[in-house]
């Protein structure tokens, strides 16, 4: 999957010359924790989170009363607390590249771009949130079914077995994630199966399907 079937398309943004006070109460408005920042040539300078705006504000010691606090916080602009050192990706690589790189940068989400030339322009920007819809719908979350784990042979052909053992008894797989298991020898694989029972499924796995049941459930 691309990341451009999953992101927030057409991102709400602000400019660098906005006070800190308005991109706070757009964030609000809007229902949304970060804001990629465009400057006058639509050109990705930035992004600024929630968090980038709580560290800009007063600390709890501080003397200033409201009204001096909210006048300081309206000179404040976006471009004084902005990340500029942003780390894009682009609307054509992979989901799962993208999970790769916030994981391992320590970042909750990544703007994405569409590159022509040496001009990259803003169409989205991908989040944690956008990952866990993902990862719900490659585990079948909003089926009814039956959702095995099983540990198979690392061998070609085992999937394959397992697959029509469930299609002989009517079952339909809707979901379908396999990850290394605790043996490098086997492959663990989860299921989620509709049309069928539970029993029916524990009978496919009793054929020749070299599938070693490791949880079933409803």
């Amino acid at each position: 999957m691309i990341i451009s079937r999953v992101m927030t398309k057409n991102p709400v943004f602000v400019h660098p010359d906005l006070s800190v006070n308005e991109a706070r109460a757009l964030m609000d408005k809007e229902k949304i924790s970060r804001l990629p920042v465009l400057d006058k040539n639509n050109k990705l300078v930035g992004i600024v989170t929630k968090k980038d705006l709580l560290k800009a504000g007063p600390s709890a010691a501080t003397s200033l009363d409201m009204y001096e606090i909210s006048y300081l916080l309206s000179k404040l602009k976006v471009k004084e607390i902005m990340e500029k050192k942003v780390i894009t990706v682009d609307e054509n690589e992979l989901v799962e590249e993208a999970a790769r790189i916030m994981v391992d940068k320590n970042i909750s989400c990544l703007p994405v771009v569409r590159t022509s030339g040496d001009i990259s322009l803003l169409v989205g920007i991908i989040t944690g949130t956008d990952l866990l819809h993902v990862f719900m719908n490659a585990f079948g979350a909003r089926h009814i079914g039956v959702r095995i784990t099983v540990n198979v042979g690392e061998r070609p052909g085992q999937i394959a077995k397992l697959a029509g053992a469930i299609a002989e008894k009517g079952g339909n797989i809707v979901a379908f994630v396999s990850s290394e298991g605790d043996d490098l020898s086997r492959r663990r694989c989860t299921l989620k199966i509709t049309g069928i029972s539970r029993a029916d499924v524990e009978a496919a796995l009793r054929t020749d399907t070299d599938a070693e049941l490791e949880d079933i459930r409803e």
